[in-house]
């Protein structure tokens, strides 16, 4: 990592965690924002959880989020995917 990139990563810490803690209380806008993050960064699993507490949370998803995380699905195997499932329905509170 470059001492540009880690400046850029570390001066969006903040961001992603005030984020990521208004996502989880419900912000539907604050988990669309994450999955915007991620995808930018290329993220594929966050991602695809960040899609998931999305979906989850009624935010306004759009076809080129659908079809960012059917390219990181299609990659996954069944297992990786149900693990990723499980683990968005434990980040939900839900027992599997």
């Amino acid at each position: 990592m470059t001492a540009l990139n880690a400046t850029t990563t570390a001066s969006m810490r903040p961001q992603t965690v005030e984020l990521s803690e208004r996502a989880t209380a419900g912000d539907a806008q604050a988990a669309l924002d994450l999955l915007e993050l991620s995808m930018a960064r290329g993220h594929r699993r966050i991602a695809l959880l960040r899609y998931l507490q999305a979906e989850y949370l009624s935010a306004p998803l759009q076809a080129h989020h659908h079809d960012y995380v059917q390219r990181v699905a299609q990659r996954l195997s069944a297992d990786a995917l149900a693990g990723l499932a499980a683990e968005a329905r434990r980040r939900r509170g839900i027992q599997a």
